[in-house]
């Protein structure tokens, strides 16, 4: 089982994987700097070693970097624009340093502009960094919930983001489950499941899902609410989250949590609960 939560880097990045190995994950997402600013220190030799070391040493195969908050590849703003594309640049030079395997990148928001141009500069922020920058790892664009001016909450509209993409083998799909559920994909029941990955399959591919966010959703179905819940405890539910653990498409996934932190429950929590559904 690839099951793992988004863990600090607090105090060096290397401690990231140490946490992850002390709460029995099985792989990690992690940001590679502060997430809430634009500037970055550059990653030091030793720190970048001794990362790559812990990983070779608690046989970590598969791990995941995530953008920061602020960057956003599908703003019409074109300062905003050349900042996320230089974030985008950064994040994907550095998760290659690291030597993980994927960037999860949110694709954004148009700001009003119409879906079209928040397509278009997805697209074209991503041709640009991966022009920019030859290692191997792949950007994968995460679903959004469908707030208001979101780009990405229909599967349609990943799709369009794709077929512009100029190097297809280097992009996939990270779905958070959450964020789908509140953008109207069902996840409680076997049938839902199946129709849903259906969906994704024939829009676009599930060769190309290549990580889930283990989410589970404060909002309804159909909400547009982007809240984490525990798993469980929202309105996916342990009986969608055991029947998502035991689809054959999605179990050798890698599986991300990124769960709150609360008097009801934490990471530790949240990873027993997913081991219990997962068997």
């Amino acid at each position: 089982m690839l099951l793992g939560a988004h863990v600090s880097i607090s105090g060096t990045i290397d401690k990231a994987v140490d946490r992850a190995h002390e709460l029995r994950c099985t792989t990690f997402q992690i940001f590679t700097r502060n997430p809430r600013g634009w500037k970055a220190k550059k990653l030091n030799d030793e720190e970048v070693e001794e990362f790559k070391k812990k990983m070779r040493e608690y046989n970590y195969n598969i791990a995941v970097s995530h953008m920061p908050y602020l960057p956003n590849i599908s703003s019409p703003i074109q300062q905003t624009f050349r900042k996320s594309v230089s974030s985008l640049i950064q994040e994907l030079e550095r998760s290659g340093e690291l030597g993980l395997n994927y960037l999860v990148v949110h694709i954004g928001s148009h700001l009003g502009k119409g879906l079209d141009i928040g397509i278009k500069k997805a697209a074209e922020a991503v041709n640009t960094a991966l022009s920019k920058v030859d290692n191997d790892v792949m950007i994968l664009l995460e679903n959004m919930a469908g707030q208001r001016n979101s780009v990405g909450s229909k599967f349609e509209d990943i799709k369009r983001i794709l077929n512009l993409i100029e190097y297809p083998d280097r992009v996939g799909v990270c779905i958070d489950t959450c964020h789908a559920f509140a953008a109207g994909y069902d996840f409680r029941t076997r049938e839902a499941i199946e129709n849903t990955l259906r969906d994704f399959d024939e829009i676009i591919g599930l060769k190309l899902l290549k990580v889930v966010h283990i989410n589970d959703s404060k909002g309804d179905l159909g909400s547009h609410l982007d809240r984490h819940e525990h798993i469980g405890m929202g309105k996916i539910g342990e009986n969608g989250f055991r029947e998502l653990f035991h689809n054959p498409y999605i179990r050798n996934l890698p599986l991300i949590l990124e769960t709150p932190v609360d008097s009801r429950g934490d990471f530790s929590t949240n990873l027993a609960k997913c081991r219990e559904l997962y068997l």
